[in-house]
């Protein structure tokens, strides 16, 4: 969240990826630093730790939502639903 905000200070689009266990410290942390409209794309939790195979899949899910909110046109409808896999090592 703070990079995201710091690079949006800056001019720069910026959407900031936070997985679902930690979406309310996003809303947090948004606020308390002052934008708390923040472009955020929710991913599912845990990303770390499940494997390359799993990661990449979840990254090309996700590419749709984050163009569109890079855009500024965030569509809830392009933003895949959370997915909770099993940790696929």
């Amino acid at each position: 969240m703070r990079d995201g905000i710091e690079i949006a200070r800056l001019g720069i689009p910026a959407v900031a990826l936070v997985t679902q266990d930690y979406w309310p410290q996003g809303d947090f942390v948004a606020r308390s630093l002052g934008m708390p409209n923040i472009p955020r794309i929710k991913l599912p939790h845990p990303v770390a730790g499940t494997g390359v195979a799993n990661m990449r899949e979840i990254a090309e899910q996700m590419v749709p939502a984050i163009m569109a909110a890079l855009r500024g046109k965030p569509d809830p409808a392009e933003q895949p639903a959370d997915k909770t896999k099993e940790n696929p090592q």
